[in-house]
């Protein structure tokens, strides 16, 4: 197998919660590699469907399971942008041998100008290049794990000290 994407939910895949937990309409992640026609070989596991807000650490625990359990080095991770720093740090303190990119969309995955597929594109390429760790690909820039926040005020991704 060459790319393991693990998917969490969020406004990437056309999640949009706002104040309650009702699921609306979503898109499935594989639609926009075959949109995309790519050439690499993938597998696409839903580990859970949530509004990032709602990720516990008992979530996180077992999307660490997922990441040892599989068979490539290389894993991509779909997930919500709001608590998405406090989930790379979580993995960030293992030690998988492999390389994990977490990336997802700050434009709801179901908007005609959405940076979902961008996002997902740029986090494939940046796994083919990175060393073993754990790491934030977000709109053309990769944070490492522990140099990463996200700016709410900007609606971005930063290194800490910016």
């Amino acid at each position: 197998m060459g790319i393991h994407i693990l998917t969490t939910g969020g406004t990437i895949g056309g999640l949009e919660y706002q104040d309650t937990i009702d699921k609306p309409e979503h898109i499935d992640i594989e639609n926009f590699f075959k949109s995309a026609n790519v050439s690499f070989e993938y597998e696409i596991d839903k580990v859970f469907d949530k509004d990032s807000r709602f990720i516990t650490d008992e979530n996180r625990k077992v999307l660490s399971e997922k990441i040892k359990l599989s068979t490539t080095d290389k894993i991509l991770i779909t997930h919500g942008t709001l608590t998405m720093v406090e989930t790379a740090k979580f993995l960030g303190r293992m030690n998988f041998g492999k390389v994990v990119v977490l990336t997802g969309a700050l434009v709801l995955g179901t908007n005609a100008n959405t940076d979902a597929p961008f996002n997902l594109g740029f986090g494939i390429s940046a796994l083919k290049f990175l060393e073993n760790g754990v790491y934030i690909a977000m709109n053309g820039k990769v944070f490492n794990w522990n140099n990463v926040k996200k700016n709410l005020q900007k609606n971005q991704f930063e290194t800490l000290s910016e």
